[in-house]
């Protein structure tokens, strides 16, 4: 990608995580190409990678697919969260209207180990369901945007940690913990610990800078309630990490096709 007779080749990625940070710090020094990196705009003060950047959203896929065409995007990374499906959705189908080249970067899940009490759910509406016969003292560490789906069960105490104050409807009985990782085991120990908490609820995400509660909770016996992620929308390839997206950039971008 680095040939001067090339022209300048635009590159979409679709982010707000650590991995997309990090791929637009591996994209943004290479001279043939322009990297413009869109936010959702949900978190008030986002960590901002390098190149451009643009915030808010699209407007549904033909919003994309749109605005991939009057920026003239060569190819689309999907390195949203790996459960931001409708955005995930809405990039392969306004990928496919815009004849843009689409690649999912998605960290690979958690994977349960000796000694964890792993109870695994396919939505947050099990997870709140399955609640009651587990305990009744809840780390709920699955973001702001989803605690309606906790807000019905009133005997049960949710200790919440997200990085922007929750929002109604939301338990009654909610302690808030405003935060932001990577977060510490020994942080994570003594939360359990301080909070007498009797059971976490959170997404696999699969992210290394809150893995840390798992190992806490494996220490102290304390199940979790894993919520599955949704599949990557069918025929759209993945990486697992920032330098496979690379890879696949450059073959993109050399002609070499996208398989």
């Amino acid at each position: 990608m680095n040939d001067a007779a090339r022209p300048v080749r635009h590159v979409l990625i679709l982010g707000g995580t650590t991995e997309a940070r990090r791929l637009a710090g591996l994209l943004v020094p290479d001279p043939s190409l322009r990297v413009t990196s869109s936010l959702a705009g949900r978190v008030a003060a986002p960590r901002l990678p390098a190149g451009e950047v643009r915030i808010g959203g699209f407007g549904g896929p033909e919003g994309l697919a749109r605005w991939l065409r009057e920026h003239a995007v060569d190819a689309l990374i999907d390195a949203t969260h790996p459960f931001a499906d409708t955005i995930s959705q809405n990039a392969a189908l306004a990928a496919a209207t815009a004849h843009v080249p689409l690649l999912a970067l998605r960290r690979p899940g958690w994977v349960p180990g000796p000694g964890d009490r792993w109870h695994q759910v396919t939505s947050l509406d099990e997870a709140a369901a399955a609640l009651p016969a587990l305990g009744s003292r809840i780390f709920l560490t699955t973001g702001r945007m989803g605690l309606a789906h906790f807000a019905h069960l009133t005997d049960l105490w949710f200790l919440v940690r997200s990085v922007d104050a929750p929002e109604p409807p939301y338990p009654p009985r909610m302690t808030p913990l405003l935060d932001r990782g990577p977060f510490t085991l020994e942080g994570e120990r003594a939360l359990l610990r301080d909070h007498h908490i009797d059971v976490i609820v959170t997404k696999d995400s699969g992210a290394a800078a809150t893995a840390a509660k798992l190992t806490a909770a494996r220490e102290a016996g304390v199940p979790v309630v894993v919520v599955q992620r949704p599949p990557v929308p069918e025929g759209v390839p993945v990486a697992a990490g920032p330098e496979g997206a690379v890879e696949w950039l450059r073959g993109i971008l050399n002609g070499a096709g996208s398989d």
